[in-house]
């Protein structure tokens, strides 16, 4: 196993984030409401965990859609991955869009994204009159096939 994340609880019934198997890459985030929540069809909603965390130093909390969700519903996070810093200490909140065009029910405690801690690398950006050559080079969208 990895490191240990501390999760604090904003709301009495939150639930605190669970890997589901040894090889899962991330853990899943529960809805805190205490009633059903309706993202409407082709809307979105902000949906409470009820939970804070402390992410160390040079790590980040990335936040996607649960494939489940995604794939049968069209439920993914409207900003397709939400990024929590290691300073923040505020509760999670996921906004989820609803790609469908059917009414999606979230009820309290629904497994609603999955959360990946992973490292990340500060950089300093420099403004610069040339890059370096690559094979790419300035290729955009499709330039290297299908």
């Amino acid at each position: 196993m990895g490191f240990e994340i501390k999760v604090k609880k904003i709301r009495e019934n939150a639930v605190v984030p669970k890997i589901a198997t040894s090889g899962s890459a991330a853990a899943d985030l529960y809805a805190c409401t205490d009633e059903p929540l309706v993202v409407p069809a082709r809307g979105s909603a902000v949906v409470p965990t009820g939970i804070a965390i402390a992410v160390p130093e040079g790590y980040g909390a990335f936040i996607f859609a649960r494939s489940g969700l995604g794939i049968k519903h069209g439920i993914a996070p409207r900003n397709c991955v939400g990024v929590i810093d290691s300073d923040y200490r505020g509760e999670i909140c996921v906004g989820l869009m609803n790609n469908s065009d059917e009414d999606y029910v979230i009820q309290p405690n629904d497994r609603i994204a999955q959360m990946a801690i992973m490292p990340v690398m500060p950089a300093e950006y420099v403004l610069s009159e040339e890059l370096s050559e690559t094979e790419r080079g300035t290729g955009g969208f499709g330039s290297t096939g299908k």
